[in-house]
């Protein structure tokens, strides 16, 4: 630390005399620095990277038990994007998705599919509850929230993997930048010398002067607490243009670390860079060309008896999903965004009504009908065995943070998948969900003892299951 003070003290009398009282890490121009290589946005596409059919199917297999028809349905339309994307123009804009309507039983894999495919698309996607919006003209959200809600998950995609792309040349600038803080205009020898020590990690704790924009909490930079979302997208930048100070962001001078000012210089200069790209423009095209919305609960959309009214959370907002499905122009504050080709995904237990039970211009908007089936006792023991992070191997991870060395023999697995099925059968089907409710029950003194038990072997055996879920059986009237 004394050897690294002198060479500081040299360089700061011989080479920084000039330069007193400059903050040069923020200072610096890099437009020139860094060309502008933005790949086109047909390039960044995640279209460009789809996977195949049966490489879908296999990831949903990793952890989705059963439900073949279901996987090769939304395989086939995610693929169905990809092979779009390579038609001529005239013809692409003639093929539209094929929506999916997904129809079964709670718990028995819906919306983990949607989980899954919204991880494996790389699209923008966003997955909605039916009940949570209300007709037009009613008190609560409408329909075309999802697709404002939709930009800014594709906003946020965006901005994410333009920043991976810039990674290395903001990592480079900031490097330059830091340098400039300790040893300023110092000769490429001595500049060389601390660069080499700060890749090494020796300057970590070394303190450096840095330039931030400072934050602000007053009501008026904020846009205080106005909503712009039936603004349009011109209006919004005037409006903004009101509250912004005329000389720029204001800006305060901190002494960090090294290691805590790199990742906010990093970025600074990140954001800096994104203003050569134009991400609203790749976000609103990327959300035309692949985004996915998974609506789940549609059949409590259902209106109940023969009323045909004016209903605010129920057949009314099945006549607003119609254009909204059927291709529509919805205005958000980053621009109008067409939803042609953008594939739904609806879902839907249908117990106390019928698929048919929805308008008939709703149904010809969801072509594909995929039934999924209800769970057996083998399916509920392979959804406790096969799947990546199945239950079991959870429960064991968890107790092995506590140094408790869990196990369970095979006839405690299948009688945990046992008294699930037969809880499901007698008292309310809700799938897999009841594997939680039964696990939770078993393991319940395992757990509360656990932190006392550290180094310690547990075998969950059948006859331990047996007398863990004596009660829940007598409640359900299973014996």
């Amino acid at each position: 630390e004394m050897h690294l003070s002198k060479q500081l003290r040299l360089i700061s009398r011989s080479s920084l005399t000039s330069q007193r009282g400059k903050y040069f890490c923020t200072e610096k121009i890099i437009g020139s620095a860094i060309p502008n290589t933005q790949p086109p946005v047909e390039e960044r596409s995640p279209l460009s990277i789809a996977l195949k059919p049966r490489e879908v199917v296999e990831q949903l297999n990793k952890f989705i038990v059963g439900q073949p028809e279901a996987k090769r349905a939304v395989a086939i339309a995610l693929r169905n994007r990809w092979r779009r994307h390579r038609l001529a123009d005239d013809l692409k804009n003639e093929v539209i998705p094929k929506n999916i309507l997904m129809i079964g039983p709670t718990g028995c894999g819906k919306t983990e599919i949607a989980r899954r495919i919204a991880k494996l698309s790389q699209a923008p996607f966003i997955k909605v509850e039916a009940t949570k919006f209300t007709e037009v003209g009613f008190h609560g959200k409408d329909v075309d929230h999802i697709i404002r809600d939709l930009v800014e998950v594709s906003i946020n995609m965006t901005r994410k993997r333009i920043k991976e792309e810039i990674k290395q040349n903001v990592s480079s600038v900031v490097e330059d930048r830091i340098l400039d803080a300790l040893v300023g205009t110092a000769d490429e020898a001595t500049r060389n010398s601390f660069r080499e020590q700060m890749r090494k990690g020796e300057l970590e704790s070394q303190v450096i002067d840095i330039e931030m924009p400072l934050k602000s909490g007053t009501p008026a930079e904020k846009g205080a607490g106005l909503s712009v979302d039936n603004f349009p997208a011109g209006a919004v930048t005037e409006i903004f243009k009101l509250y912004t100070p005329r000389n720029g962001k204001k800006t305060e001078r901190k002494k960090l670390p090294i290691q805590d000012a790199r990742p906010i210089l990093e970025e600074l200069e990140s954001e800096k860079l994104l203003e050569d790209y134009d991400v609203q423009k790749e976000a609103i095209a990327s959300v035309e060309e692949s985004g996915i919305v998974f609506i789940d609960e549609i059949d409590k959309l259902v209106s109940s008896g023969d009323y045909r009214g004016a209903d605010a959370s129920s057949e009314g907002v099945q006549r607003d999903l119609l254009p909204l499905i059927e291709g529509s122009t919805i205005n958000t504050k980053y621009g109008n965004v067409n939803t042609d080709f953008i594939l739904f995904i609806a879902s839907g237990a249908f117990h106390a009504s019928k698929p048919s039970d929805l308008l008939a211009e709703l149904q010809g908007r969801l072509p594909i009908r995929v039934t999924l089936k209800g769970l057996t006792q083998e399916d509920l023991y392979r959804i406790l065995t096969e799947p990546v992070t199945n239950l079991i191997r959870q429960q064991i991870e968890m107790l092995k943070s506590e140094g408790v060395e869990l196990s369970f023999t095979d006839e405690a697995i299948r009688e945990i998948a046992r008294v699930s099925f037969m809880t499901n059968k007698s008292v309310e089907n809700i799938g897999a969900r009841r594997l939680h409710t039964v696990i939770e029950r078993v393991i319940e003194e395992i757990s509360f003892n656990a932190a006392d038990q550290a180094g310690q072997k547990v075998e969950v055996t059948g006859d331990y299951v047996r007398g863990r879920v004596s009660d829940l059986l007598l409640s359900s009237d299973l014996r």
